[in-house]
């Protein structure tokens, strides 16, 4: 088994524990980047109104679609991020530390095979996420029938096609900066922090040879901060993709992700472009550093498992 395929297992592994213990923060965010009306209501207030129509179960709706959608997203991401990273290591000699160019080429290749082959899974979440928000008409009941993974998929299949399952995949592709620009923040902060600890460890007396180790804790803290970093700038997008996504009638009526975003300013204003994005910080921090960490900790252990005596 190669080495980037246990990073695959891992990542898989990581993410799932990490949206697990996020999703509610996923769920609350999409409802309120895809909602049109500028409502203005507190993270209790929205809390308390799914409890009283769907009731607590109501907050993990297409739990199941992302668990198996970050499986995969993270599982190829991964796959494709360390063989890209083989690669261009082993076109020359020298140290083990990436470029920052090299980075995001890196993050390039592996975010774009990652997004054309997941985007369906999150077609299917996002419109599990929001299948029971009211309806745009004042006369309109509050719909709470949800439907499960598989009733949803035939939904859509018999609604608009499979070409539905790649709904948003415009703006998807261009959110490919997202994971870009967190893997990169990523990596040059780690090789920062080696440089800087291996130094001191050899002027404190350590051999010429030693590198300093990140703990848990380290890979924690770094996947927090490169994920607030990559969200902030990129989270307009993210609210145009999510509109999509969902098969929203309004959105659907976007020429592209450009016009989508003039659209929204247009009809909502600048803070339209922001829904939900505080609900959305907190959930990709928290989940982006318990990934790293847990990526980390599952490939060690399971390379061990896989190759006990290495």
């Amino acid at each position: 088994m190669s080495d980037s395929f246990i990073h695959a297992i891992a990542g898989a592994a990581g993410g799932i524990v990490a949206m697990s213990a996020t999703y509610p923060l996923i769920f609350l965010s999409t409802r309120e980047a895809v909602g049109a009306k500028n409502e203005k209501k507190s993270v209790r207030r929205v809390v308390l109104d799914v409890i009283k129509h769907e009731g607590i179960v109501g907050l993990y709706n297409g739990l199941g679609s992302s668990l198996l959608g970050i499986a995969i997203t993270n599982g190829v991401y991964y796959y494709f991020y360390e063989r890209s990273r083989e690669a261009i290591l082993n076109t020359r000699k020298g140290g083990k530390a990436l470029s920052t160019a090299e980075s995001m080429l890196t993050g390039l290749v592996a975010g774009s095979a990652t997004t054309i082959i997941s985007n369906p899974i999150w077609v299917v979440q996002t419109s599990q996420a929001v299948q029971t928000l009211p309806q745009d008409s004042p006369d309109s009941k509050h719909v709470t029938k949800t439907l499960g993974l598989f009733e949803t998929i035939k939904k859509i299949l018999a609604t608009d096609g499979v070409g539905a399952f790649w709904r948003g995949i415009g703006p998807a592709l261009v959110l490919v900066i997202n994971p870009v620009l967190q893997y990169t923040v990523f990596e040059q902060l780690k090789n920062l922090l080696i440089s800087r600890r291996t130094q001191k460890l050899r002027v404190t007396g350590a051999a010429a040879t030693a590198v300093a180790v990140l703990s848990d804790w380290d890979f924690f803290l770094l996947g927090a901060i490169s994920k607030l970093v990559a969200t902030s700038l990129t989270y307009p997008y993210i609210v145009v993709k999510s509109r999509l996504q969902a098969g929203s009638a309004n959105a659907l009526k976007y020429k592209s992700s450009l016009d989508g975003l003039l659209t929204i300013i247009k009809e909502e204003g600048i803070e339209g472009l922001y829904k939900g994005i505080e609900k959305k910080l907190v959930q990709s921090v928290l989940t982006a550093a318990i990934l790293f960490a847990g990526q980390r900790r599952i490939y060690e252990l399971t390379k061990k498992a896989i190759f006990p005596m290495k």
